[in-house]
């Protein structure tokens, strides 16, 4: 019997989406599970990226994102990496290869216009109904949220970068 896949999203204002993501990500690769996670808006320079090495080839990391900083504009630079890794995500995800895909930041992108929200939406209809999908990202729309099968809001509710402190490495980045 082939196994079920859902549709994961984590959103909020709250801190711990990417982390719940990799959560479900150690958990996968610790089942033997093939994994991908495609991180939109990061660059390769975050302590998890260094921790998935030890997984070995269960777990596949891509990243499309550039110099941004969050709050800055956007630039054509940050919308040819999003639709770099649309395409990358989409071909990867309808090939069937990973039982699990993580699209990481997927739902900011959209929000900000890097994507077009059908385009994201679409992915939900070539994912291989054994594919269990991830997408994370504060600012989920009401359709992504109707659509998805799971959905859990991270909610701030105090937040030390309030006070200044900047993210720190091995905690935030």
């Amino acid at each position: 019997m082939e196994h079920t896949g859902y549709v994961h999203v984590y959103t909020g204002t709250g801190k711990g989406k990417t982390t719940a993501a990799l959560g479900l990500i150690l958990r996968a690769a610790g089942a033997g599970l093939s994994v991908l996670l495609v991180q939109f808006l990061k660059k390769a320079e975050y302590c998890e990226h260094e921790a998935l090495k030890f997984l070995g080839d269960r777990i596949t990391v891509r990243t499309f994102g550039g110099e941004r900083r969050i709050g800055s504009p956007a630039t054509d630079e940050d919308r040819r990496l999003a639709r770099e890794g649309l395409a990358f995500l989409g071909t990867a995800l309808a090939s069937g290869a990973y039982d699990l895909v993580v699209a990481d930041e997927i739902v900011v992108a959209a929000h900000l216009g890097l994507l077009l929200k059908e385009e994201m939406l679409a992915l939900l209809d070539v994912r291989p109904p054994s594919v269990e999908l991830v997408l994370t990202g504060r600012y989920a729309s009401q359709e992504l949220l109707e659509r998805a099968d799971l959905v859990t809001e991270m909610q701030e509710i105090r937040h030390y970068f309030a006070k200044g402190v900047p993210a720190r490495r091995g905690i935030e980045k």
